[in-house]
């Protein structure tokens, strides 16, 4: 990994110290100059026009992604985002009254929000699996819920919005596919920074975006279908003719692929954007990624257990590339701006985003930081030196 060329390729590290990757990552030029140059075309040929010519470009979006999750390009929707992605999967499921969804204690708190909607207006009833005593969810407690409620549906975040806890996506899957159960994981925060494996994982959907650690285009999401969930004749509540074929009157046939759960209506300068996006992680390779992301973390954790007043929070056997900590005595309110005055990027998590997670920790907010491969450990230690001051 040559990190000379990839901060070259990142005009935004000569502005700001940016340590917001799990929130949306700095773009590379190669994405932006071909989204540039695709609004360019279309500015000057016409939106049909423009997407016609770029036809095999936008094809290389399925490609990539596939590339990326280990699948084929017939398993892969593009969508508007992670939560549009697991919403559309989600909408799927033939739900009847009475029917259990199985949910993880740190689920993203969107995908709670959607599924207590669910619960609400259809009856659905959630149940939520234990966690072991080092955070991640007690796999024995799944597979005897499993037994237990038969679920429709077993929903799992593989990385939530509030720590650096790293679900074991694929042990869940082990067990799912055993029972026969539909499996939804939700990689918004893991795509990018650690290897997503489809075949491994035997998930049923994958959900994802490409903002932040795959460092694409906002409003931009992908939606992994499996061949499985595809046989079974699983598509969204309301395909359009994008997905579906009007066959007549009062008929109409679902594609064959995954793209059923893609609408007609599109931002192609979005697709190109990430296809490149995927293409450029692709290309230093996942597994790269991931070790220097370590690399960063762990000399980051190591830094921060030794500033006064502050206390990590991450959970979980091998913590990622979400870095979460308190500091004593200080407010959320004007927390993020005070970096930001001194040239650094971070986000601060609250309990409304994690109430489970926060009420256990007995914190009310965190600072949340998110280093990438592209990052300089010269850049932490300028963190470490602005929080010493706070």
């Amino acid at each position: 990994m040559d990190l000379n060329l990839l901060r070259r390729d990142t005009p935004g590290c000569s502005n700001v110290i940016h340590l917001n990757n799990a929130g949306a990552s700095l773009i590379p030029q190669p994405v932006l100059h071909a989204m540039q140059d695709y609004l360019v075309q279309e500015t000057d040929f016409g939106g049909y026009e423009t997407a016609d010519k770029y036809a095999p470009a936008i094809t290389t979006f399925y490609d990539q992604a596939a590339t990326l999750l280990n699948t084929r390009s017939s398993n892969i929707a593009y969508t508007t985002s992670a939560t549009d992605a697991y919403n559309l999967a989600l909408s799927s499921v033939p739900f009847k009254p009475g029917d259990v969804v199985l949910l993880s204690e740190n689920d993203y708190p969107s995908n709670f929000i959607t599924l207590l909607s669910l619960q609400k207006r259809f009856g659905v009833r959630l149940e939520l699996v234990k966690n072991t005593a080092s955070g991640e969810i007690d796999l024995e407690d799944l597979e005897n819920k499993i037994k237990q409620h038969r679920p429709v549906l077993v929903s799992v975040t593989h990385v939530p919005t509030s720590s650096g806890l790293v679900q074991p996506a694929a042990a869940i899957g082990d067990i799912t596919s055993r029972l026969d159960t539909l499996y939804l994981l939700d990689a918004c925060q893991s795509l990018g920074q650690l290897p997503v494996d489809a075949l491994t994982i035997k998930a049923d959907f994958i959900s994802g975006t490409l903002r932040k650690f795959l460092r694409g285009p906002r409003g931009a999401g992908m939606l992994y279908v499996s061949d499985k969930a595809l046989h079974a004749g699983l598509e969204p509540l309301m395909p359009d003719m994008r997905g579906a074929d009007w066959t007549s009157t009062f008929t109409y046939q679902a594609r064959q692929d995954a793209k059923r759960f893609e609408l007609w209506e599109k931002n192609y300068m979005s697709v190109i954007g990430s296809a490149t996006a995927l293409k450029y992680a692709n290309d230093i390779g996942i597994q790269a990624i991931a070790n220097r992301n370590e690399i960063l973390c762990g000399f980051l954790r190591k830094e921060l257990a030794a500033v006064p007043g502050v206390q990590l929070m991450d959970r979980g056997a091998h913590p990622c590339s979400i870095v979460t900590f308190a500091v004593q005595g200080r407010q959320e309110t004007g927390a993020k701006q005070y970096f930001r005055d001194k040239g650094i990027n971070l986000h601060t998590t609250n309990r409304q985003s994690a109430i489970i997670d926060f009420q256990e920790k007995g914190v009310d907010w965190v600072l949340r930081v998110s280093p990438h491969y592209y990052n300089e450990e010269q850049e932490l230690e300028r963190l470490i030196e602005v929080l010493r001051e706070w």
